[in-house]
């Protein structure tokens, strides 16, 4: 009886403990993209700061036009998050002492036949030649699964010559996805 007593007493405390473990098992929950917090301003001030650091050849004292952020899978489409893009990236830049000209626009880029290659539309170039712009800032940006990317890029307006690149990627939380076109 004392053996039998003793086998039950092991048996709970085993069971005890490993009922014990399981409470210890992993319980924080891990964050979504959905819900990660962005402070999409700060992040922007950021890439323009870094955009700014590795441009090249920009005269402080000659405007610079800033185009709206266009989505990569379709260039005549923005959306609201590439309007605010651009929105946060013109104050970002005028903070940094750089000659901003604002001009609100669509159709600024287009995809040349056949070859794929991102350009200057007829209308944003006639523009920069009335604002007498040394330059352009353009940007796409793309969607993925859980995260945006976005690339932002100085172009020297005679030339086509990119002057400074940025790229960053955001978690696609619901405040960004709110800004985006539903999908369909």
């Amino acid at each position: 009886m004392l053996k039998r007593y003793k086998q039950l007493l092991a048996a709970g405390v085993i069971a005890t403990a490993m009922l014990g473990t399981a409470g210890c098992s992993s319980t924080q929950k891990t964050s979504s993209p959905m819900s990660a917090e962005v402070d999409l301003i700060q992040e922007v001030k950021t890439a323009a700061s870094q955009l700014m650091a590795g441009t090249k050849g920009l005269d402080a004292d000659a405007p610079v036009l800033v185009a709206t952020f266009a989505n990569i899978d379709d260039l005549q489409q923005s959306s609201t998050f590439g309007r605010t893009l651009s929105e946060q990236f013109t104050s970002a830049l005028s903070n940094q002492e750089l000659m901003v000209t604002e001009v609100k626009m669509r159709d600024s880029l287009f995809v040349k036949e056949r070859t794929g290659e991102l350009i200057l539309s007829r209308k944003l170039q006639s523009l920069m030649l009335a604002h007498d712009a040394q330059a352009v800032l353009l940007g796409t940006y793309a969607i993925g699964g859980s995260n945006i990317y976005v690339n932002a890029r100085i172009v020297r307006t005679n030339d086509n010559i990119i002057l400074g690149s940025h790229d960053f990627s955001l978690p696609l939380n619901r405040d960004i996805k709110a800004m985006l076109p539903r999908q369909r």
